[in-house]
């Protein structure tokens, strides 16, 4: 959904990516302050139930882990190791932002479920991320779904927003509906790759040995 502003807010940050790089910061250290951010307000303040600063402190780090690819597009530095970087430091600060959100509920003796629903709102995340990467690398096309990153992040950090103003259940929905379009999503992509395999014939073929099986999908997107 926030996909289609991806051009509005490339613009926004220009200013920004132009002034980072005259002062002589590369994008690969823009991309691990960002992370590292993430890390830090999400693991010290949402455990404590620290919501309000919490998501200010990871809002501004993400915002500011986007100027990365700007940067590399402005100095004509976009490499393929930028965007491995960049896609496998997301993932790391997607976990630690639902990390902190499960350490939370430990913590206060919260009914299991909710601990539980936090862990696969996070895996579904995390394997929409994968499904579309590994489409990519055989061949296939997985754009789409209820939800990409930029919308799960959304989704959570508003949850916790609210929540910070002590408003009940707003972390508890918005957990369980992540949760549900994380999955619809994955099953989108997975049943638009597999539509795609059987125009190609590929559902037909059936071989002993599959090279491609043992690899490693390219750095996942979103």
């Amino acid at each position: 959904m926030l996909e289609r502003f991806r051009g509005l807010a490339a613009a926004a940050l220009t200013p920004a990516a132009r002034f980072l790089l005259r002062i002589g910061a590369t994008p690969d250290l823009i991309t691990c302050i960002g992370t590292l951010g993430v890390l830090l307000g999400a693991l010290i303040f949402f455990p404590n139930g620290w919501f309000l600063p919490g998501v200010i402190i990871v809002t501004f780090f993400v915002l500011f882990d986007m100027l990365d690819g700007q940067m590399a597009k402005i100095s004509g530095r976009t490499t393929r190791w930028g965007a491995f970087l960049d896609s496998s430091l997301d993932r790391i600060g997607d976990g630690a932002v639902f990390g902190g959100v499960v350490l939370y509920f430990v913590g206060r003796d919260q009914p299991l479920i909710w601990p539980v629903i936090a862990v696969w709102a996070l895996v579904a995340g995390q394997l929409t991320s994968y499904v579309k990467a590994r489409a990519e690398s055989l061949g296939f096309s997985a754009p789409g779904g209820l939800a990409a990153r930029a919308d799960r992040l959304l989704v959570i950090l508003i949850a916790l927003f609210l929540a910070g103003f002590g408003i009940p259940y707003v972390l508890e929905v918005g957990l369980t509906v992540l949760a549900v379009i994380n999955t619809v999503t994955v099953v989108q992509r997975m049943l638009l790759v597999r539509n795609q395999a059987r125009q190609d014939g590929d559902l037909d073929q059936r071989n002993d040995h599959d090279p491609s099986s043992g690899g490693e999908p390219d750095a996942p997107t979103s």
